[in-house]
């Protein structure tokens, strides 16, 4: 069951309204809470971001049923966990995932938000650690660590997955 708004722009509680991407926005609620709970970054960075949209694209995507499975949270968690786990082809996943609702039909209201999340993760390079440079760099200070640019959504999988964990 699709949860959308039902309300009309010309006030008649029904058609002609604009639809509310609430699965969508519960999916981002969903995720925001979980990276706020373990405190990992601030909220206002894009690091922040990252593991937010990565986490929501998860949430909305695993919901195969259409029936905001972020109600069921504790449920999912560990849906969610083996999802976002480091040795998932995740990226591989969201691609599918998204072919697979946009082909049920036109974009609804929150496929929309869902695909421009995603072209945020993917477009969009953060600064980070270069972990696989040199054995031992992450024991460096910050100011010598080596670093790489990289998608925004190799660097918000893993804050999302560290988030559900620490939940």
């Amino acid at each position: 069951m699709r949860y959308e708004s039902g309300t009309g722009t010309d006030g008649s509680g029904g058609t002609g309204g604009t639809a509310v991407p609430m699965a969508w926005f519960y999916a981002e609620y969903i995720a925001e809470e979980l990276l706020r709970t373990g405190d990992l970054m601030p909220p206002t960075t894009f690091e922040f971001r990252a593991g937010r949209e990565a986490l929501a694209l998860t949430v909305y995507l695993a919901d195969t049923e259409d029936a905001l499975s972020g109600i069921r949270v504790v449920t999912e968690l560990e849906t969610w966990l083996a999802l976002t786990a480091y040795d998932q082809p995740w990226q591989e996943w969201v691609a599918g995932r998204l072919a697979e609702r946009a082909a049920r039909g036109p974009a609804d209201a929150d496929l929309r938000l869902a695909r421009a999340a995603w072209r945020w993760l993917e477009e969009t390079e953060l600064l980070a650690p270069d972990l696989d440079a040199v054995p031992g760099a992450a024991a460096l200070p910050d100011a010598e660590q080596p670093q790489v640019w990289t998608p925004a959504w190799r660097l918000g999988l893993p804050l999302g997955h560290l988030a559900i964990h620490l939940f």
